[in-house]
């Protein structure tokens, strides 16, 4: 007579697994998004054109050739982007030069909300579809590159500049450019 019963394996095996997927989802909460390094970090910009916001025409990856640049994505929509909105301002009234990238918006939205809360961009570049962004590796926004005078990615900050630990880091790498 053959033993029909279960191996004490094949009847916990459930319970193993579901304990070891519990395990792995509880420690990948623990891991902070803004602490994944970019692939992008000391390669060029992706090459884009992308039309420009407030004016005819467009901007493409040749025209942050020649400057030291940040990259800032935002959004009407983004409560946190207006949260730093007032640091880029000041960054820009230091003369730092920045483009902002509008991310998946719409137009009508984005230049009423420059208009209410003032555009500290030299240019603002639109992402409608969010194609481009992909490219550039944008998890949402905000999130700001800094991109050299050769237009490489020399870092990348997830979430807001008015955070001081990412606006210190920020600031760090760009002073290392200079």
């Amino acid at each position: 007579m053959s033993d029909t019963k279960p191996s004490t394996f094949r009847r916990f095996a459930p319970l193993i697994f579901f304990i070891i997927l519990a395990a792995l989802l509880g420690f990948g909460l623990t891991l902070n998004p803004r602490l994944v390094p970019s692939p992008l970090i000391n390669k060029p910009v992706p090459k884009f054109t992308l039309p420009l916001l407030n004016q005819a025409g467009s901007f493409s990856d040749k025209d942050l050739k020649g400057h030291i640049t940040l990259v800032n994505v935002w959004a009407s929509w983004c409560f946190v982007c207006r949260q730093e909105h007032a640091e880029v301002k000041r960054l820009s009234r230091q003369g730092i030069r920045i483009i902002g990238f509008n991310y998946k918006d719409k137009a009508a939205d984005a230049k009423a909300w420059l208009q209410r809360l003032g555009n500290p961009y030299r240019k603002v570049i639109v992402d409608r579809t969010g194609r481009v962004a992909i490219d550039w590796g944008v998890y949402g926004a905000p999130e700001t590159f800094l991109v050299d005078r050769h237009g490489i990615i020399r870092y990348k900050v997830i979430g807001s500049l008015a955070d001081p630990d990412n606006l210190k880091a920020l600031l760090k790498k760009m002073k290392a450019l200079k």
